[in-house]
């Protein structure tokens, strides 16, 4: 869809793209990397980039006092709440869906502060004076964002490097499996029992640590048999967690026959010029576990 607004930037040199979808609630961002090419950003690294910016200017404001928080679901990037972690603020989890992230600003009134937050989903929301996804304000987050790091003999990527140095470089992706027909459904719900009655033992050699069910509104950790209770509404989601942090969620469409599985992987990242390399073996690592569980 940004396909002739990058073109054009190549053109004229432009540092970055934005477009939104038609209702202006959704964006997507195009920056240039390290090679000075155009390349399309993720709703994962957007909204990693546009909270570690808030939350320091936060920070270098002295509006930061422990009483603040930055808002996610359960199938978007960790980056966002390691991000958060280092400012000693807390990361609200909640389920898919900004309802859910306005739901926590309304919790928390007159206790706790809303910073930003967002979804893998390409939407992200500014402060809580719009309680919604909002390609507006998010739009003008970005640019300041840019146009700060040129300020700084940086750009929008290079900042997104530095947050992969400090913490970790974190690489997300999601298939969706359709199975269409009378039986779609069936199939559909016999995955996600299987998943749940003969849950998987490690991914890529890594055991699987944790086995969350939002539908049984359980955690349990595989290794010692543990369990606690997730104070979240029930969804039929399951999201399989290993001792490496990798995690894999399966999560049913409500509206179409389709099954949508997440992944999430992580590897240090030591200097900015090695993205490459590891970019390339993180994407090994997802290839190989989609094969493990047969999704290909």
């Amino acid at each position: 869809a940004l396909k002739m607004a990058t073109d054009l930037a190549e053109k004229i040199g432009a540092d970055i793209v934005i477009g939104t979808d038609p209702d202006s609630d959704r964006l997507g961002i195009a920056v240039r990397d390290l090679d000075g090419k155009i390349r399309l950003l993720n709703g994962n690294q957007t909204m990693a980039v546009m909270t570690d910016f808030l939350i320091k200017q936060w920070h270098q404001s002295g509006r930061l006092n422990g009483k603040q928080f930055v808002g996610t679901t359960i199938v978007s990037t960790d980056l966002v709440k390691d991000i958060a972690t280092s400012y000693n603020v807390e990361t609200k989890v909640g389920l898919t869906g900004f309802k859910w992230i306005a739901k926590m600003i309304r919790d928390a009134e007159g206790t706790q502060d809303f910073i930003g937050g967002g979804e893998e989903s390409f939407g992200y929301m500014v402060g809580d004076f719009i309680r919604d996804k909002d390609a507006v304000t998010a739009t003008l987050l970005a640019c300041e964002i840019a146009a700060n790091a040129k300020n700084n003999n940086s750009t929008f990527y290079k900042n997104l490097l530095n947050l992969y140095i400090k913490h970790a470089f974190y690489k997300e992706h999601l298939i969706s499996i359709v199975k269409k027909g009378m039986d779609g459904a069936q199939q559909i719900s016999q995955m996600m029992s299987d998943l749940r009655e003969n849950p998987i033992k490690e991914l890529d050699g890594s055991p699987v640590e944790f086995l969350y069910d939002y539908e049984a509104s359980t955690c349990q950790n595989l290794l010692t048999g543990e369990k606690s209770t997730i104070d979240l509404p029930k969804s039929n989601v399951l999201i399989y967690q290993t001792t490496d942090g990798t995690k894999v969620a399966a999560r049913p469409s409500g509206t179409e026959p389709k099954i949508k599985f997440y992944f999430s992987v992580n590897l240090s990242l030591e200097k900015a010029k090695d993205e490459i390399v590891v970019n390339k073996l993180l994407t090994q690592k997802i290839d190989r576990i989609i094969k493990e569980l047969q999704l290909n």
